[in-house]
């Protein structure tokens, strides 16, 4: 067994990232596995050094300890290009120019805009264009991400499953889910301002770790029928995934580092026991005011 925790550098852990951590490596201590460190620094714009720093120093202060060398996203920039021709060779991929006005206004001119398990989907704009406008386009230099033709891709790689494990991990059996990537719709897999979203990203380098199982919060459960058509599409294996409550804090709403949540360094600025404070996120008790997300 190989997890992984794989936080981006865009500020400190908060208590909820402590959490998933400690989950994730006692999961793979419990079956004699190996556990991972991932940095997800592919978004110059918000990575910062110091935050790479400062996760190191917190995941050591709670007694959190990795196997091999970190892994740093900024580093495989040749992989997810490499992954990304591959996709266009097969016919899968289209430049989309739209702005987030764009899609905007066209959410509200549509009486009956498609959503998908996060929202309104995209509308498909730019799927319709034909390739000589794509082309010149991108000859004049506009902006442009890159979006995976949903359809095409979920036909091309045909009926998909995947393993759908409990929470807490080893609480009874798995179950197998059938994907469904077509809710998603055509989700970007190379931003305009990064060299690779998220659903690439983490696909394709969860698969060069060698990760085995997955565990990561319930927010991103259904991504997980997305990565799964991308697995196929590439070649790569399916971990398994255990995908696991969020935190919420006092006023109900999920912990996140741009609002404040308490975090690692705050509580060992305060004189925290860090070997209490790790028995206790296994235990379940957080600190107060801190709870599950209710669903």
């Amino acid at each position: 067994m190989v997890t992984r925790f794989a936080p981006s550098p865009t500020g400190r852990l908060h208590i909820g990232h402590g959490w998933s951590a400690l989950m994730a490596m006692d999961m793979a201590r419990a079956a004699g596995g190996a556990f991972r460190l991932r940095i997800e620094d592919i978004d110059a714009a918000r990575s910062r050094p110091e935050h790479v720093a400062g996760i190191v120093e917190d995941l050591q202060w709670l007694g959190v300890a990795w196997d091999g060398e970190i892994v740093f996203q900024s580093e495989r920039l040749g992989q997810y290009d490499a992954a990304l021709e591959r996709l266009r060779q097969m016919g899968l991929l289209y430049p989309c120019f739209c702005t987030r006005a764009d899609i905007q206004a066209q959410w509200t001119a549509s009486a009956s805009a498609p959503h998908g398990p996060e929202g309104a989907v995209y509308p498909g704009m730019c799927r319709a264009l034909t390739e000589s406008e794509r082309a010149r386009r991108i000859a004049a230099g506009e902006p442009h991400a890159w979006r995976i033709d949903m359809a095409m891709a979920a036909a091309k790689a045909g009926p998909l499953r995947w393993t759908a494990l409990p929470f807490p991990p080893g609480d009874g059996p798995g179950r197998d889910i059938p994907a469904e990537p077509l809710a998603a719709g055509d989700v970007v897999l190379a931003r305009k301002d990064a060299p690779a979203s998220y659903h690439l990203s983490c696909t394709l380098d969860d698969a060069a770790m060698g990760v085995t199982h997955v565990l990561r919060g319930d927010d991103l459960f259904a991504a997980t029928h997305v990565h799964r058509v991308i697995q196929a599409l590439l070649g790569l294996p399916a971990p398994a995934y255990v995908h696991h409550p969020l935190l919420a804090g006092t006023d109900g709403k999920r912990l996140a580092k741009r609002s404040g949540s308490i975090g690692l360094a705050d509580l060992r600025a305060e004189g925290a026991d860090p070997a209490q404070l790790a028995g206790d996120l296994r235990a379940g008790r957080f600190p107060v005011g801190i709870s599950l997300e209710r669903a």
